[in-house]
């Protein structure tokens, strides 16, 4: 493998490097493309790395510390079980130059939360019951029910739009021509392709995100990992992430280079359609999930393919959010001959074929088949972008999912586990009582019974295996040396905070 990268550095070794501080512009390489660069349209992780950057939030929560803070509001105040209060800042301006003020705020997330406007990340912002202007610089949001996480979205991935503009051009105008408050603002975007922003320079002091240090931050959509990695080692690219552990490994001895690594809140598992149109019928037979689940080594995995400080999971959520937990909940260790015999009383005493659909880290994909294929069941590998995966998913099409999940930032169980469990398009399971659970800890105020609710439902969604808790994902970032950053777990790439050496 080390043959093969130096062999493609080799190969670009007559293209002049272009990429580090010379120009002072910072240049990435991604393998998914956002499909729109709305934040609300898109869950794609580049696009939530982008929107960070390019728009800001009510609030802002501190990564060390988990603080809140204020970001576009100056201070903030819970008026009662439902309502908090935000007094905003003034002076911020968005970067076609329109004034932020309480309606932007109002406009924004009344068009969002509402249904009919079907946001991709909906679940972002459907506890939202109204929001209200009390004057051009306060707001009140009123949640459908106490919801104890509001601050947490509203710190995270609630962005805000400019009022004017986002009604004119609404979210294909919005992904064409971005428009935020944010360090950085797009200056180039071609779909599919690219995107470059630019140092705002107006940006204003007061917020918690510093003032970006790099004056340009080109990202390039390449799908093709070798031909990232080959570009990165031949200093056309400065920075790419989710480099498999083995070539980060061989990457790390190149002196022009420094490989970091950090485990992260994404989670990864697999989804199993039992819904009456699934096009296995055999995943409905609670035996046949179990058996997967035993089939899967996941300490092997973990150790030779994911690696860094990858921790197996044992439920449907990132063990630092709040109300997650994996206490009682049953376990499925590796047990092949268990799996066999599952198979066996189900009725599939030769296995089944089966199709996989998945959208990164294909070799832990590739290793998951080849432990189902040891039992009997012979998957079959459809790998996809992100999108089509997720609208196969929502069409009742896929059956076996390799998947993860980064909540988009929120450090809550509400942004993980009802995602996939609490009837909305992404569940391929609709049991009444996980949701009933799952409702229940959304909305309640009290930690202790909020948290046993989500504990309740987790236990049940590991009982009936409905998906197969794998590990956490971490992230190995290879970037020039000339390069200053820092990775989070949450990971998300804070360009304002880089700088070069």
């Amino acid at each position: 493998m080390a043959a093969g990268l130096l062999a493609a550095a080799l190969a670009l070794s007559t293209v002049p490097a272009w990429a580090g501080k010379k120009d002072d512009t910072l240049r990435m390489a991604y393998d998914q493309a956002p499909e729109s660069v709305d934040p609300y349209f898109n869950n794609v992780r580049i696009g939530v790395i982008i929107a960070a950057n390019v728009w800001d939030t009510l609030l802002y929560r501190d990564p060390l510390t988990n603080e809140y803070k204020g970001q576009l509001a100056e201070s903030w105040k819970q008026i009662d079980d439902k309502t908090i209060e935000f007094e905003l800042r003034k002076g911020i301006k968005f970067h076609n130059g329109e004034p932020f003020d309480a309606d932007s705020v109002v406009y924004t997330l009344t068009f969002v939360s509402d249904p009919k406007n079907k946001a991709t990340t909906q679940q972002n912002v459907r506890w939202i019951e109204r929001v209200e202007k009390i004057d051009p610089y306060k707001v009140r949001i009123v949640t459908k029910e106490p919801f104890p996480a509001a601050k947490e979205y509203l710190s995270t991935t609630v962005a805000i739009h400019p009022a004017r503009y986002y009604k004119e051009v609404g979210p294909s105008g919005m992904n064409a021509k971005p428009v935020g408050t944010g360090p950085y603002k797009v200056v180039d975007y071609q779909p599919g392709k690219s995107i470059t922003l630019e140092r705002n320079a107006d940006y204003f002091k007061a917020s918690p995100k510093t003032q970006p240090r790099i004056g340009k931050v080109v990202i390039r959509f390449i799908p093709d990992r070798q031909t990232q990695m080959a570009e990165v080692i031949s200093g056309q690219e400065d920075l790419i992430m989710h480099v498999p552990k083995d070539q980060a490994e061989q990457l790390a001895s190149m002196p022009n280079l420094q490989v970091v690594s950090g485990n992260t809140m994404r989670i990864v598992f697999m989804q199993m359609n039992i819904l009456p149109n699934t096009p296995a019928p055999q995943l409905k037979d609670e035996r046949v999930r179990k058996a997967i689940a035993h089939a899967i080594d996941r300490d092997a995995i973990v150790k030779n393919i994911v690696g860094g400080d990858a921790r197996i999971l044992n439920t449907i959520c990132t063990p630092s959010q709040v109300g997650c937990t994996d206490k009682g909940a049953t376990v499925y260790n590796y047990d092949p001959a268990l799996s066999k015999k599952l198979l066996a009383e189900a009725g599939y005493p030769n296995g089944f074929d089966i199709d996989i659909v998945a959208y990164r880290e294909r070799n832990q994909t590739e290793a998951i088949i080849n432990y189902l294929r040891a039992v009997g069941i012979r998957a079959k590998l459809n790998f996809l972008q992100y999108a089509a995966m997720r609208d196969m998913i929502r069409a009742g099409k896929a059956a076996l999912t390799h998947q993860t999940w980064g909540s988009n930032l929120v450090n809550d169980v509400s942004a993980s586990t009802p995602v996939y469990f609490a009837f909305g398009s992404d569940d391929v399971t609709h049991d009444a009582k996980v949701k009933e659970l799952l409702d229940l800890g959304d909305r309640t105020i009290d930690s202790a019974k909020r948290n046993e609710a989500y504990r309740q439902a987790l236990d049940l969604i590991a009982q009936h295996a409905y998906a197969v808790p794998l590990w956490s994902l971490p992230v190995y970032y290879v970037a020039s040396n000339e390069v200053s950053f820092r990775p989070y777990p949450d990971e998300l790439l804070r360009f304002w905070e880089m700088s070069w050496k």
